[in-house]
């Protein structure tokens, strides 16, 4: 005998209700991550004023953003064992107690070297709290609910970096480059005190021990990669300090020994980077576009201001005005996307979306000294919004494919691929320029010459939203997890807290 629609409706509706004390840690968790990820494009229209005020050149100024992003990239792959093994509010104010002390070291530096090491403590709070809130968010929203939630992190992790240049434009024009930590810190204590007050464990804890070689690994792996990218455009302006093979080769063998330790550790469940995760085909093929795209939106976050301020000479605020329009268009899309995703599925989403990308990329290959304004508003509005209609349904529908024990360990993972392709894409699409400058027959650090690399840097990531593209065109929404019921089981309180 079969029960009323409407019966079912309800219970149906009453699954997917989510406990008030379940949102609130929730909010609290994406407003903290909103003000942690802001930092990591801040830098973007501050790096031109640092390079006067403290002496830099540019392939040094732009280790203030890489240096934030390669810290989070071996930082990251220790949250899957971290959130398994510590509560979640003591995480929580391990991770903003760490932003908020660098925060404020960079407030008080009194030079590049000082302003470099608060970066790097402000990135290890960072790195601990997006796989946090992905992680609580996968275990305490039922699957019907993912897409639309997952809307909201987009806000966070695009929208975020799209208004860093912004706020730091408006603070460069009237305050300084000090008071972009100034305006951050009070926000960050705030958001500390009320995470210790709100924030409540929602997993069970475990006592997993931690493989220590694999941390050594991890860094020089990663490390090393980035480095070598950066030391390509070192070498094109003769400051490279070594030959540019060695991070290369380095990075190389240790990323080797690291998957290769990965793989024989998760055999007994003692991994720190769980890759059972690539086992499930939609969360390789998102974690491809992912990839693709936190490259190609890190990059041009960092060029485009660049660009923008040398070549056309716009001020800082201005130049912050360009990702505005942007920015706020991502934050309007979030939901919807996420609504459209729970309804309609991903394809709908992310083909166009991917499409708009390119198009956006493409429509950069253009510049030249008299670009206007308005065109790297238009070009960077359709970035976003291309952005937007991509990372909401390649999260969720990667996240939502893995077994709910891995959660913690796909989380972690997609937030070091994430960060070691936004760090590589820094650091190639400079070092791209920086090449192409140095070698166009024009003086490296004139309008000409850096335009002719700007042209070129698009050029490339016009040819990689060719790959976002295609690997959108494999992405489906997964099925309804089968584990739905072991997250609910865990969705109590841990003890400890």
């Amino acid at each position: 005998m079969t029960e009323p629609a409407g019966l079912v409706n309800d219970e149906e509706r009453a699954d997917d209700r989510i406990e008030r004390r379940h949102l609130q840690v929730i909010g609290v968790l994406l407003v903290a991550s909103f003000v942690v990820i802001l930092n990591e494009t801040v830098m973007s229209i501050a790096i031109p004023v640092l390079q006067v005020e403290l002496g830099v050149h540019p392939s040094v100024g732009q280790w203030l953003t890489t240096a934030f992003m390669l810290t989070m990239a071996v930082i990251i792959p220790l949250t899957g064992y971290l959130i398994q093994r510590i509560p979640t509010r003591t995480l929580f104010v391990l991770a903003m107690s760490l932003f908020t002390a660098g925060t404020l070291i960079a407030f008080a530096a009194p030079g590049f070297g000082v302003l470099l090491f608060a970066r790097v403590v402000q990135a290890s709070g960072t790195a601990l709290m997006l796989p946090l809130l992905m992680t609580t968010i996968m275990t305490l929203v039922p699957p019907a609910r993912r897409g639309a939630m997952m809307g909201n992190i987009s806000i966070v992790i695009a929208v975020a970096p799209a208004l860093g240049p912004t706020l730091s434009g408006f603070i460069l024009d009237h305050f300084g480059w000090r008071w972009i930590f100034g305006f951050v810190a009070p926000i960050a204590l705030v958001t500390l005190v009320l995470g210790a007050r709100f924030v409540v464990s929602v997993s069970e804890t475990t006592k997993a021990g931690v493989d220590i070689l694999s941390i050594p690994l991890a860094v020089l792996g990663f490390g090393g990669l980035v480095y070598g990218l950066v030391s390509i455009g070192e070498s094109a302006q003769d400051s490279a300090t070594i030959p540019v093979v060695v991070p290369f080769l380095i990075g190389a063998v240790a990323l080797s020994g690291f998957l290769g330790r990965q793989f024989r550790l998760q055999r007994e469940d003692r991994a720190l980077l769980d890759l059972r995760v690539f086992g499930y085909r939609q969360f390789s093929i998102s974690v491809v576009a992912m990839l693709v795209g936190m490259a190609t939106m890190m990059g041009t976050f960092i060029i485009v201001p660049y660009f923008a301020q040398s070549v056309i000479y716009l001020d800082p605020f201005e130049t912050g005005l360009i990702t505005l329009p942007g920015g706020l268009l991502m934050g309007l899309a979030g939901p919807i996307v996420g609504r459209v995703y729970d309804r309609r599925g991903p394809l709908v989403l992310v083909i166009p979306g991917s499409i708009l990308v390119s198009a956006g990329v493409w429509m950069l290959t253009t510049v030249n000294t008299s670009t206007s304004f308005w065109w790297l508003l238009l070009s960077n509005m359709a970035l976003c919004l291309g952005l937007s209609a991509t990372f909401t349904p390649l999260m969720t529908s990667g996240l939502g494919s893995v077994a709910a024990h891995l959660y913690a360990h796909g989380s972690a993972v997609v937030g070091t691929f994430q960060q070691v392709a936004g760090a590589a894409g820094t650091a190639l699409f400079v070092t791209v320029m920086t090449v192409v400058a140095s070698r166009s027959g024009h003086p490296h650090d004139s309008p000409e010459a850096i335009a002719e690399g700007v042209r070129m840097v698009f050029l490339v990531a016009g040819i990689l939203s060719f790959v976002l593209i295609a690997a959108c065109a494999f992405v489906r929404k997964p099925a309804n997890p089968v584990d739905h019921a072991h997250t609910a089981s865990v969705g109590a309180p841990a003890q400890g807290i």
